[in-house]
């Protein structure tokens, strides 16, 4: 069962890795980063829970801790409990959601760990929106999506609005880098993945009748630019979401929802 322990001091060391979250976990470069995970709230909590980040402590108020009871009668880690008002001087803003989790990160997949028996996938290019990665594994974890693949200039998926964003599920879908971008995508068609580009191109083909494969690796871009022109021609074929005429584009987390749900459709 989590120790609960009991903090009134902001400045408490036991504390420290809850510190000043908005400037202390923003950047993969700073020497002072520790490569911590966060989960914020009571359903994102149990979601790490239930993954392969298994969390070092908790901090929150007591009446999370008392909705998270049952959670963490298997855990071994505290459960810092404070007032609303510490945990606010502690994490730097007032947290609404009350609880909040912190775990290390594992050591990360490779492609083969997290394709080995996904039907689909998604392959992102240059999304670097945080919001938008996380809506990403929210959408796949609704629709049926196993797996997603980060190409060049992509965001850090465990960053913490990442996480919140995907209410969890970012620490549940797998995840890896390719390798040699766009080389590394010829590793998707050796394990049989058909790779299909979306692009807002008018000349080609609607979605619905390009993903011929019985296991398809939905490539998308960042909103803007899209996919550049190297990794269109890494795919197999370029695919369209139709749209009504004079628009442009979509939200790259909501032309994903559409792929993935028109990918459950037909397979």
């Amino acid at each position: 069962m989590a120790e609960t322990i009991d903090v009134d001091d902001p400045a408490d060391p036991r504390v420290d890795d809850f510190r000043d979250l908005k400037s202390a976990d923003r950047r993969l470069d700073l020497p002072t980063r520790k490569g911590l995970v966060y989960a914020e709230g009571v359903v994102v909590v149990r979601r790490m829970l239930d993954s392969r980040f298994a969390p070092t402590a908790l901090l929150g108020v007591e009446r999370r801790r008392a909705e998270l009871v049952d959670d963490l009668v298997a855990v071994e880690v505290p459960y810092y409990r404070a007032t609303a008002e510490v945990m606010a001087e502690v994490v730097g803003f007032h947290l609404n959601r009350g609880v909040l989790a912190v775990a290390g990160r594992p050591p990360e997949l490779g492609m083969d760990d997290v394709i080995t028996h996904a039907r689909t996938i998604a392959v992102l290019e240059g999304v670097n929106d945080h919001e938008n990665i996380g809506a990403m594994f929210r959408n796949a974890a609704g629709l049926g999506a196993e797996a997603i693949l980060f190409g060049d200039r992509c965001a850090d998926p465990l960053y913490r609005r990442a996480v919140r964003v995907s209410m969890g599920h970012a620490l549940r879908i797998p995840f890896a880098s390719v390798p040699d971008w766009p080389h590394g995508l010829d590793m998707l068609r050796s394990r049989g993945f058909q790779i299909v580009a979306l692009t807002p191109n008018p000349a080609a083909p609607p979605l619905a009748t390009a993903m011929t494969g019985n296991r398809v690796a939905l490539l998308l871009g960042a909103e803007g630019p899209g996919l550049t022109e190297n990794a269109m021609q890494a795919a197999d074929i370029r695919a369209r979401i139709p749209m009504t005429p004079g628009t442009d584009s979509l939200n790259v987390a909501t032309a994903a929802a559409m792929a993935f749900y028109e990918r459950a459709r037909i397979v």
